[in-house]
């Protein structure tokens, strides 16, 4: 396992020690590895297997919190043992998510979903995936010198529509409902009436939950850009050592 930065690790080994945690992460690029096909994407084992055994742990809670749909997140994540699974970028916690759609909304994401893929047509490697309450334009497989043009135009398509746009890496989310996920690890904070919160990120998304962070929470920020968190680490295989830490320290 890769070595931590030393005042990451010390804060690790402090939070640890409280009554009530909560260590919730985002899935791509922090838990799991960016890779071409999403479809592909799965969590380092170690991270997978010191979340579980966090989730496991007395008077400890833990949670992924993904932009993916719930149904997604359940196959992909595995899931780990325990830990609670949050889809559409802190929308869905259940499966009866889809009732609190009206016939309005689905109607304008039927619409979304027929306007996007027309749009993904003129773009070669540009790709729709549809979510219970969103579609998501991806351009990481386009043409570098198309990704930006093919998501402004997917922008400039629904610029008049009642939607809530999210930007991501390399994709612009069009969502029927508001989504938050700063929102959805409030909600997981007062379920487990936690005490302190550790929350790892690495996209635009994952701001809003490091913006929710208070004095002793932990935010860690997975690469480059941009970032509320007080802490930074390179890869999701950073990401399994610190959930280790916690671990082990908790254990103690």
């Amino acid at each position: 396992m890769p070595d931590l930065p030393e005042d990451l690790h010390r804060a690790l080994i402090k939070v640890a020690g409280v009554p009530r945690l909560l260590v919730a992460s985002d899935f791509d690029g922090t838990v799991a590895p960016i890779v071409s096909n999403p479809a592909d994407a799965r969590p380092v084992p170690a991270a997978a297997e010191a979340l579980a055994a966090l989730a496991a742990l007395p008077s400890t809670s833990a949670a992924l919190i993904s932009g993916r749909a719930l149904r997604d997140l359940r196959v992909l994540s595995g899931p780990p043992a325990g830990v609670h699974l949050v889809g559409s970028h802190g929308s869905e916690f259940d499966a009866g998510f889809l009732d609190a759609i009206d016939e309005p909304a689905q109607a304008l994401l039927a619409k979304l979903e027929q306007t996007m893929t027309a749009l993904a047509g003129r773009y070669p490697g540009a790709s729709v995936e549809i979510k219970p309450a969103s579609v998501a334009f991806h351009v990481r497989n386009a043409a570098p010198e198309h990704a930006q043009q093919a998501l402004d135009d997917a922008l400039n398509a629904v610029r008049d529509w009642d939607i809530h746009v999210t930007e991501g890496k390399a994709v612009r989310e069009f969502a029927v409902i508001d989504t938050d996920k700063g929102e959805a690890l409030e909600r997981l904070r007062d379920q487990s009436n936690a005490d302190a919160t550790v929350f790892f990120g690495d996209d635009v998304t994952d701001e809003k939950a490091f913006r929710r962070l208070t004095d002793g929470d932990i935010g860690v920020k997975v690469g480059a850009g941009e970032t509320l968190a007080h802490y930074r680490v390179d890869s999701p295989d950073d990401v399994a050592a610190a959930l280790e830490v916690l671990l082990h320290a908790r254990q103690r």
